[in-house]
């Protein structure tokens, strides 16, 4: 990886600066964390495994016209992605009573909701990533009632598309969060998608055994991460049927 400057460094990614203006390269690391950083470990392949799967659903949401921040894939471990000012807000999507939602609410792990449910966190790994209400977002200026309503249309928006593409592979889609950042174009504003989508950031089960196939493997110590992370690129297409055990992933260009 060739020397640059290094904008900003989280649990699984650094951003580097782009080599346009308005631009940064995306590093995806093989660290792996839960509750809060308070579990890591480094689990080899899963950075590569994550730039090709959010490469392949950013590619597909902005088929859909679903604005993203990604430009392209540069290499196994790195995308090319557009700059923008990172609204401080953790945007869940919830179709099936999981994790946080079901020890909150004395809701049965597994059970469908009656709708999809849409719930902020502020982004504060200090605090814990607190849930927070619109009202909070709105009175404390993290983000615009106009911003609220177009961050739920994204938002909806992307678990439409996510929820038809896991589908079709056998795979439910229980929940999901997203960043979402703004571009400024002259004194026009516009929201895309940012960060990344991956099983890192998704609830996917099997939907015939109900098998966890994302970061809930390693939360719980289930089996390997890798094997579960490889499993969904499979079925997507994004990894070929024949190709070696993950530990040293073989990806489709």
């Amino acid at each position: 990886m060739a020397r640059r400057k290094k904008v900003y460094e989280g649990k699984a990614k650094i951003l580097y600066e782009g080599p346009e203006p308005g631009t940064l390269v995306q590093y995806f690391k093989d660290d792996a964390t839960a509750f809060n950083a308070e579990k890591k470990d480094v689990i080899e392949g899963k950075g590569v495994l994550n730039n090709r799967l959010s490469e392949f659903f950013m590619n597909g949401l902005n088929a859909v016209g679903v604005p993203t921040h990604f430009l392209k894939r540069l290499n196994m471990r790195e995308q090319l992605i557009r700059s923008c000012e990172i609204i401080p807000l953790e945007v869940i999507v919830r179709n099936v009573a999981a994790g946080t939602m079901s020890k909150r609410l004395g809701i049965p792990e597994g059970e469908r909701l009656p709708r999809p449910i849409i719930e902020f966190c502020l982004k504060d790994d200090n605090l814990g990533d607190p849930l927070v209400a619109e009202e909070h977002i709105i009175a404390f200026g993290w983000a615009s009632q106009q911003d609220l309503d177009d961050m739920i249309a994204l938002a909806l928006r992307v678990n439409d598309f996510m929820c038809g593409v896991m589908y079709g592979v056998g795979i439910r889609l229980v929940d999901f969060k997203i960043e979402i950042g703004r571009v400024w174009e002259g004194d026009f504003q516009r929201l895309v998608i940012a960060d990344e989508i991956s099983p890192d950031s998704c609830r996917l089960w099997d939907i015939e055994t109900n098998e966890k196939l994302d970061k809930d493997v390693f939360r719980r110590d289930l089996g390997s991460l890798t094997d579960a992370y490889t499993e969904v690129a499979r079925r997507l297409g994004v990894m070929p049927a024949n190709s070696a055990p993950l530990g040293k992933p073989t990806l489709v260009n």
